[in-house]
């Protein structure tokens, strides 16, 4: 983070500068009250909440820690009554900071991780899921099993052995941090009694209900996650696909029409798309948020769906091929051409259009979740900012960089990035990329999630030498930088070459501060990258534009289109693009096609090596 980034925080300004402080008539001179909206953001380590005015600014931003606990590895569990006390605490500090008025707040909006809580069905209290008891032993009320929890082996295993229909939906394969492998595990080891008294909610779900203290479901969640298919799509009837939950073990989930995931809409349950409400805040919920009940409520969304919201709306003015000349700048459809990149630990990509597009290793397509009849693709790198710090930290010359970084007062990163241009001035280098020319990195070391959809890759490295210097740890990082861009524009020419139509990358997260990175990407990718307005705060941001879609709902429950909020409340962002230098782009061409190489390299030998000790045993 930039020293000065407190300093120029939009919140930090006034609050008290009112857009519209008095009326123009001068008979009646009445201060308007300015309408506020909150989002909710609950990502893995923390709850945030942010308020947001009526031109779309944030005025107030606030976070608390999550509670997370490992009972043993790869088992990760969270609590809803801990998470619920870290939204309503983190909401009075962002009232607080920004001196709100409470009866100025129209209306919530919810995002949080694709993780699974449980509660039960007679009494609403949460249903511990740690064995071998799930009896909340410590009293924590641990509920949830968070998104990357990987109990679920076998199940997961069954799931994709049926080869059912509906695992087009999801890129050929239903993820193990997807809900039903969850849910499925809790039948296989929950005393059956428990179980059959089972709800079963994806988190943004569990806390709408908490909200509101309605039963109703998010297309976003269980379209996403948990394996409901849209009524209409493929023959879909009821949405849940009854033949499924039966084939892999889950048959007792069908009865009362599905009641215990939601029911079936407009007949035992709810559901809606992004944003529209679905009740109001209850008086509880009030009293423990310091609100007044009755606030509009949206229908939440997943976390990497909120950063879609908060950054394809900003306002651009972008050069060339970008913006499709053929409607309005502002036209949802622009919304087709613009690729959002939410980058953190990992990286979700995620891509509207009009009609369903099939991608190898991309989740989706998915109908409704976030504007009603669209669909929405989902891509990943499993890690990115996850993979820049394994590659720094396990530098022999991590220790030494990081105190000179220190004592600049600086973050590794703008030390390494600052460390890189004194190289290339050194060498009298054309550009950075050129100091890498003969070092390449392939970095898929947690394994790959798109396009390739391969657990099992791992990384390799052509050009190591004996260097231990910390020249040597700028080199690996900017070759580690160079293959995050390289593996988007592989994303992303997958994505068109099926049918996609990007030609913009709209980024969120803490890599947009990535002068070096950001600029690699738009090369590497030839297209531009925008960079939102709000860089830490665009998920949140796009969670309170839900409040503020629910809140625009009338006596008929029409509310405003979501795309025409986003349009109305996004601001500006920062375009970077991509570098004019023709040789610069054929070098990262031919490394690109190296790339690719070391893709088939990998394969071709880890089959080979397969078949040599094929029956080798001890």
């Amino acid at each position: 983070m930039d020293r000065n980034h407190h300093s120029n925080m939009p919140y930090r300004q006034p609050s008290r500068q009112q857009s519209r402080q008095m009326s123009v008539d001068p008979h009646h001179e009445v201060r308007v009250v300015q309408q506020h909206y909150i989002g909710i953001d609950v990502g893995t380590g923390s709850a945030r909440a942010c308020i947001m005015n009526e031109k779309g600014d944030i005025v107030g931003l606030a976070s608390e820690a999550i509670g997370l606990w490992q009972p043993e590895t790869g088992f990760y569990e969270q609590s809803t009554s801990n998470i619920w006390r870290c939204i309503c605490d983190s909401i009075k500090r962002a009232m607080q900071q920004g001196n709100i008025d409470a009866n100025s707040i129209r209306g919530i909006g919810f995002d949080a991780t694709c993780s699974l809580a449980v509660f039960r069905e007679d009494t609403d209290e949460p249903v511990a899921v740690t064995g071998p008891k799930f009896d909340n032993q410590d009293g924590n009320d641990r509920n949830v099993i968070l998104w990357l929890d990987h109990r679920p082996v076998e199940e997961t295993k069954k799931i994709n052995a049926t080869d059912h229909n509906l695992l087009r939906y999801v890129g050929g394969q239903m993820s193990i941090e997807m809900e039903i492998p969850k849910v499925l595990w809790l039948k296989n080891n929950m005393p059956k009694e428990l179980f059959d008294k089972c709800n079963f909610y994806d988190l943004t779900d569990a806390l709408t209900h908490l909200a509101t203290g309605n039963e109703t479901r998010s297309y976003c969640s269980v379209v996403c996650k948990q394996g409901f298919v849209p009524v209409g799509v493929d023959g879909s009837v009821k949405g849940w696909q009854g033949d499924f939950l039966t084939a892999i073990g889950l048959e007792d989930l069908c009865q009362d029409d599905f009641k215990r995931m939601g029911g079936v809409n407009g007949v035992n349950g709810h559901y809606f798309t992004a944003g529209e409400k679905i009740g109001v805040l209850s008086d509880k919920a009030a009293a423990d948020m310091g609100l007044v009940p009755g606030i509009a409520v949206g229908s939440g969304v997943i976390d990497a769906y909120a950063g879609w919201i908060g950054t394809v709306g900003a306002k651009v003015n972008l050069k060339g091929d970008s913006i499709s000349s053929d409607v309005p700048k502002n036209h949802v459809s622009q919304a087709f051409t613009r690729l959002a990149a939410v980058a953190g630990t990992s990286t979700c990509h995620l891509a509207m259009s009009e009609k369903p597009v099939f991608v190898n290793g991309v989740w989706g397509p998915y109908r409704d979740v976030l504007i009603p009849d669209y669909w929405m693709a989902e891509g990943g790198q499993s890690a990115t900012g996850e993979l820049l710090k394994h590659v720094i930290e396990t530098h022999p010359a991590f220790n030494e960089a990081y105190s000179v970084a220190e004592s600049f007062n600086a973050n590794i990163y703008d030390y390494l990035n600052e460390h890189l241009r004194e190289m290339q001035e050194k060498a009298d280098a054309p550009t950075i990329s050129y100091l890498g020319r003969h070092f390449f990195f392939y970095g898929d070391l947690f394994g790959n999630r798109s396009p390739i959809a391969d657990p099992d890759m791992r990384g390799s490295i052509i050009g190591l030498s004996s260097d231990k210097s910390i020249d040597s740890l700028a080199l690996h990082y900017y070759a580690t930088m160079e293959f995050i861009a390289l593996q988007t524009h592989q994303i992303v020419e997958s994505m068109n070459t099926a049918g996609h139509v990007i030609s913009s990358i709209f980024m969120s997260g803490s890599q947009c501060q990535n002068d070096v990175l950001m600029s690699l990407m738009a090369t590497a990718c030839d297209m531009p990258v925008l960079i939102p307005r709000y860089v830490h705060a665009a998920v949140v941001h796009g969670a309170a534009m839900l409040g503020a879609k629910a809140a625009s709902t009338d006596k008929d429950g029409k509310s405003e289109a979501l795309w025409d909020i986003m349009d109305r409340l996004s601001k500006p962002g920062k375009a970077v693009y991509p570098g004019k230098d023709e040789q610069e782009k054929k070098l990262l061409h031919t490394k690109y096609e190296v790339f690719l190489e070391q893709i088939a390299q990998q394969k071709r030998i880890r089959t080979n090596i397969d078949e040599a000790v094929k029956g080798w045993k001890r």
